[in-house]
């Protein structure tokens, strides 16, 4: 067996091109990540500021507790569309990284398929049932693969489905207890 040192190296690079491609991924995933928490802290700060300042101003307890009910809804609001911008920039970083592990297992399947090929090319006669049999598993394993990652698919679109559901039934039901207290 000759070893082409051409292929190593192709591979070599392939390699460290894939890597990199990942580290840009949660590089950026990183970098809207704190962006997000930068400007949430940004916000959250100018909230309590107004808040405090309202709080200051108030003559009466009713107007207080006006006050606070008005409060509540933008706050929940906010915590809500927090955790939906999380959610959102952890599924598009799984999303990429699915993305090139997909591509990487396509690419060695092919290699080990290849490799197969030319190895029955030199294998003694007879051991073609060997080699199908080889074949045979390969096939059974990438269908295995195939039918995992769909159903991971579906897993990860029902629990989105559920995350806005459940988003939207909270605010919601802030938005109705707010105005049952208005009451």
């Amino acid at each position: 067996m000759s070893v082409n040192l051409d292929k190593i190296a192709a591979q070599n690079k392939a390699n460290v091109e894939t890597a990199l491609s990942l580290a840009n991924a949660a590089f950026a995933s990183a970098e809207r990540l704190a962006a997000l928490n930068l400007n949430t802290a940004r916000s959250v700060l100018e909230d309590v500021v107004s808040n405090a300042k309202a709080i200051l101003s108030v003559k009466d307890v009713q107007e207080l507790a006006s006050l606070q009910n008005a409060a509540a809804q933008p706050l929940v609001e906010k915590a809500v569309a927090y955790s939906k911008s999380v959610y959102e920039i952890a599924t598009q970083t799984q999303g990429e990284f699915a993305k090139v592990v997909e591509a990487q297992v396509g690419e060695v399947n092919k290699a080990f398929a290849e490799a197969l090929d030319q190895a029955a090319k030199s294998a003694p006669a007879g051991s073609d049932v060997a080699v199908a049999a080889v074949k045979s598993a390969i096939a059974a394993a990438n269908s295995a693969y195939e039918s995992l990652t769909k159903a991971a698919k579906q897993v990860a679109e029902v629990a989105e489905a559920n995350v806005a559901a459940a988003t939207d039934a909270t605010v919601k039901a802030v938005g109705s207890a707010k105005g049952k207290k208005a009451a």
